[in-house]
């Protein structure tokens, strides 16, 4: 009786292998990735109002990840223009340094020589992976839910200095004047972001890191930029690693854009 007992539980482990191996299960994919009520021109819900966490990380993505394409494609397009003027030296017409001199207002190129001007603005006029953006507004935005999310269109916590700019934080003390910027929507917040990061001094380090995964034609990563945000945050390397892991929790990098070396 013991013989056949071991031999039918043998047969049950053999069975149940030969299933698991022809039939795997299918892994883990985020809801977020399987399509949405939410397209670019949508307003920002009122993510206060969930009340199942899970919904309101899906729905948070889903409604940015059509806004961020977009902001994406512009600066894409701004890209190949830069790629064009480069092609065109040493003789670049009226027109080309009319777009040149607007790009280098835009992203803050003060260099006055045409070639050292359209290096520095391939370097500055690049996407912003997604998954960093994504990460950075749920966690400047307390997931969509902050007073200058919901009244200001502020996902990323950008400040501004001329009074009437925006909202005043109730947190301001002593001689601040900071306000934190109002937009009239959600797409100019995000443009605002990433024109940003890609322009201002202090991060120069994120670009560096992204010009280096365009120069080994590798994937530009949200998990490899977020090296370059130590400044964006008081907190530093811990801000870093945050934002790291909130896009490692969330299943984030399958959002990372493979893109061509070219534009």
């Amino acid at each position: 009786m013991q013989m056949i007992q071991g031999s039918l539980l043998i047969l049950i482990l053999v069975i149940s292998f030969m299933v698991g191996f022809l039939f795997p299960t299918t892994p883990y994919m985020p809801t977020h990735t399987q399509g949405s009520a939410f397209d670019l021109n949508s307003n920002i819900p009122d993510f206060s109002t969930y009340k199942d966490v899970n919904k309101k990380k899906n729905d948070f993505f889903a409604f940015l990840l059509p806004k961020i394409k977009y902001a994406n494609d512009n600066i894409l397009k701004e890209r190949r223009q830069v790629f064009a003027l480069k092609s065109a030296l040493p003789n670049l017409s009226s027109s080309d340094v009319s777009v040149l001199n607007k790009l280098k207002e835009k992203y803050e190129v003060s260099l006055t020589n045409h070639q050292e001007a359209i290096n520095a603005l391939l370097i500055r006029v690049d996407i912003i992976p997604a998954p960093l953006a994504l990460a950075q507004a749920a966690n400047e935005s307390a997931w969509g839910t902050s007073r200058f999310a919901q009244q200001g269109n502020n996902l990323f916590g950008q400040w501004c200095y001329v009074k009437g700019c925006g909202i005043i934080p109730k947190q301001r003390q002593g001689e601040q004047r900071h306000e934190v910027a109002k937009f009239d929507g959600i797409q100019d917040s995000i443009a605002s972001y990433m024109r940003n990061l890609n322009s201002q001094a202090a991060y120069e380090k994120l670009r560096t890191l992204r010009a280096d995964a365009r120069d080994d034609e590798d994937i530009i990563t949200g998990l490899e930029l977020a090296k370059g945000l130590w400044a964006y945050s008081i907190r530093r390397e811990a801000y870093v690693h945050e934002i790291q892991a909130m896009i490692k929790q969330n299943g984030l990098q399958q959002y990372n854009r493979p893109v061509s070396n070219t534009h």
